[in-house]
């Protein structure tokens, strides 16, 4: 389970509805400080309340506004350091150490969410060689009209040489604020949500160099997910199931506890790579040569190492993840939402598994042993009765790690926003989030099973 000895980070999303309903309120009393959810009035379509959008062609990364970065064609299109905008200091703050950095920028036209969001999250793929790396952030228009600053989303490398990838805390502007990887506005009760949103890239290189890092997939997922501790039933419509590779964390307790104390916390990057494998991404024995030899799934420690967060100081991070997957060849991948189990089929039947984040007690979740502020596993096909076939890594060992869990309690711990934890209080549900790694180029079929998810 991810870091689940401690409060999880969203927990601090819930901190507005923990204030308003007290003590040991039922559900109903947060349902009623808001009008229903359309999917609980019968006979109302229900609007998707998920906007995911992308910047991925050469026409897209021609559209942006360029400081020293180059759009660039081919198979894959993305954008490049060209000539340098400038040169600058950057003082780790996880090393102490100062290095000069030549850096161009790229910075997206706005994009007007066709769901004014309470959060949004966003993600990238790119190839970071080694004396690169990049810097993600947003500004934002609220539905007000007023502007958010700068926010930065993460500092990232797919290795950890030239920089230690994090995130960077203490970001607000007293009506929205960042959450490790998850912008959120503080007060969603008062109605302002986050109309519009420009992403902007800085890219970076040693000085004096031709390095540069190239990003083929910039995005970001805003949602307006209703308040709800319970979310409406599903009906089956799939029997299916993928063959996943199953991978344990627990196997790997004790291991290099300086990237989250350990295995026992590597729920995040142990469902990554099983799904990166699940496409064929292998690491080779060079790669893996750092990783102790007595070691069991070495390519585990690899992908622990190499989405950990140098600021959350955990391997949970939702975009470093994406950004893990997507340093395999072939393969992409995006943080976004879904609004039902149903969603989950139409990609499981197009062939794409996906990770699923949730928070729930012992007795939510029949057969789990286990209760957590916050979890991830992979979800990789449904039985006849349409109960969930879930790779779960909280497993004593690989043989144990394929489960079953039931349909009903699946969806509601997975799609709510409010919980109650285990002192009776009230806490953040994900609402739907998931990790999607898929083709670089899809099939038809799987192009069509993601638009349908709204990604493009």
């Amino acid at each position: 389970m991810s870091r689940a000895e401690q409060p999880s980070r969203r927990t601090v999303l819930a901190v507005a509805v923990a204030a308003a309903v007290t003590g040991a309120a039922a559900p109903a009393a947060a349902a009623a400080r808001r009008p229903a959810a359309d999917a609980d009035v019968p006979g109302r379509a229900q609007a998707r309340p998920i906007d995911y959008h992308a910047w991925t062609t050469y026409r897209d990364w021609r559209g942006g506004t360029a400081q020293g970065a180059r759009a660039v064609a081919g198979r894959r299109p993305g954008v490049v350091i060209g000539a340098a905008a400038g040169r600058t200091d950057y003082t780790d703050p996880h090393t102490g150490t100062t290095a000069t950095w030549d850096y161009a920028t790229w910075t997206s036209p706005a994009h007007r969410l066709t769901v004014p969001a309470t959060e949004v999250v966003a993600s990238w793929n790119a190839h970071t060689p080694a004396g690169t790396w990049l810097q993600v952030e947003l500004h934002g228009t609220y539905s007000d009209g007023t502007d958010t600053p700068w926010y930065v989303l993460g500092r990232w490398a797919a290795g950890d040489q030239d920089i230690k990838r994090t995130s960077v805390d203490g970001q607000s502007d007293g009506r929205s604020t960042v959450w490790t990887d998850t912008f959120a506005v503080d007060d969603a009760s008062t109605g302002l949500r986050l109309a519009a949103y420009r992403l902007r890239l800085t890219l970076y290189r040693r000085p004096d160099t031709h390095l540069t890092p190239t990003v083929w997939r910039l995005g970001a997922m805003g949602s307006d997910i209703p308040d709800r501790f319970t979310v409406p039933a599903s009906a089956p419509c799939l029997a299916q199931e993928l063959a996943v590779p199953r991978y344990s964390q627990e196997i790997h307790k004790g291991q290099y506890p300086e990237y989250d104390g350990g295995g026992e916390a590597w729920c995040s990057p142990t469902s990554s790579q099983m799904i990166i494998e699940y496409w064929g991404g292998r690491l080779t024995r060079e790669q893996l040569s750092w990783v102790d030899p007595s070691y069991a799934d070495p390519q585990v420690d690899h992908a622990a190492r190499f989405t950990y967060d140098h600021q959350y100081e955990g391997c949970g991070n939702w975009p470093f993840n994406a950004a893990y997957a997507a340093t395999f060849e072939g393969l992409q991948g995006v943080v976004t939402r879904l609004a039902s189990l149903t969603d989950l089929e139409t990609l499981i039947a197009a062939g794409i598994p996906a990770i699923t984040s949730q928070s729930f007690l012992k007795e939510e979740l029949t057969g789990a042993g286990y209760g957590t502020s916050g979890h991830l596993m992979t979800v990789i096909g449904f039985t006849a009765d349409g109960d969930v076939i879930a790779n779960d890594p909280a497993s004593p060992g690989d043989e144990a790690v394929r489960r079953v869990y039931l349909r009903r309690e699946f969806e509601n711990i997975w799609l709510r926003t409010k919980r109650y934890n285990a002192s009776g209080k009230v806490a953040s549900g994900t609402g739907g989030v998931c990790y999607l790694y898929f083709p670089a180029h899809p099939t038809p079929g799987q192009r069509k099973a993601l638009a349908a998810v709204g990604v493009h």
